[in-house]
């Protein structure tokens, strides 16, 4: 148990300096991220034509809400979805699988060093987010802290996901559609291309029986404190409460697996 967490530690550090030393890499990244902005600010600043607010929502604040969901869905992105499955069909899963620490607790420390990573290099590149888009501070100290709270628990929500998704590769090696249609799906449904203020009623129905909503929209709702007192505790126990139920998915996911393993003689 004392090894368990300087190991996390070196995980995390290792795929951290991986996105430091391949910047070019990051860089082509945010620049497809800044041209979804921009493409983002232009078809929504000619959807208001003109107008001072839609739905009582003004532009300058629906361009920062965009810009800071499209942010966010990319630092939150898990890691895993991309690294694992290509680590299952090389069969370098063995070495993972026979090391003291869990396949789980080295899936989280790879994620959270990709994220540490990006964070800074996402930070970094701010001047040229806010020329392309545009950002806003919070609204309150208050909608600041719970923002980050709502953050986190996002983060630990798509962290889930994403685990789950890649431990599919025991059971199909070709994983790579799949993490396409988790990339838009989760965009969509996370309000970080349409704002789910703007969805048909039985659409925002649909987008709220899902957890995708959670990775942007109720997090940066909070932000720009569109939600406030029993709002905003209601989406903190949403965010809750889709934490629990899919990390206790993704451990029955995780078990599943290494038993086919087992069965398989890996």
């Amino acid at each position: 148990m004392s090894l368990f967490a300087p190991a996390m530690t070196h995980l995390a550090r290792m795929d951290a300096q991986t996105v430091l030393t391949y910047r070019v890499n990051f860089g082509l990244h945010l620049l497809g991220r800044l041209l979804q902005i921009y493409l983002l600010k232009v078809v929504w600043t000619a959807v208001y034509a003109g107008q001072a607010e839609v739905d009582g929502v003004s532009l300058a604040t629906l361009i920062a809400y965009l810009t800071l969901a499209n942010l966010q869905t990319w630092f939150i992105y898990p890691e895993a979805v991309d690294v694992f499955p290509n680590r299952v069909r090389s069969g370098a899963v063995a070495l993972d699988l026979v090391r003291p620490l869990g396949l789980l607790p080295q899936l989280i420390a790879r994620s959270l060093g990709r994220t540490f990573a990006v964070t800074l290099l996402v930070g970094a590149s701010l001047p040229i987010v806010a020329l392309v888009g545009s950002l806003r501070p919070p609204a309150s100290a208050e909608a600041a802290g719970l923002y980050l709270v709502a953050t986190v628990l996002a983060y630990g929500i798509t962290l889930a996901i994403g685990i789950m998704l890649a431990l599919t590769s025991f059971w199909t090696l070709e994983t790579s559609g799949v993490g396409v249609l988790f990339l838009f799906v989760n965009q969509f449904f996370a309000g970080a291309l349409i704002p789910l203020w703007f969805f048909p009623d039985w659409l925002r129905t649909v987008a709220e029986l899902l957890p995708f909503q959670t990775q942007a929209f109720l997090p940066l709702s909070l932000y720009f404190g569109r939600l406030q007192g029993g709002d905003a505790l209601h989406a903190l126990g949403v965010e809750v409460l889709w934490f629990g139920l899919l990390w206790i998915a993704a451990i029955v996911v995780w078990r599943r697996a290494i038993r086919r393993v087992h069965i398989q003689g890996g």
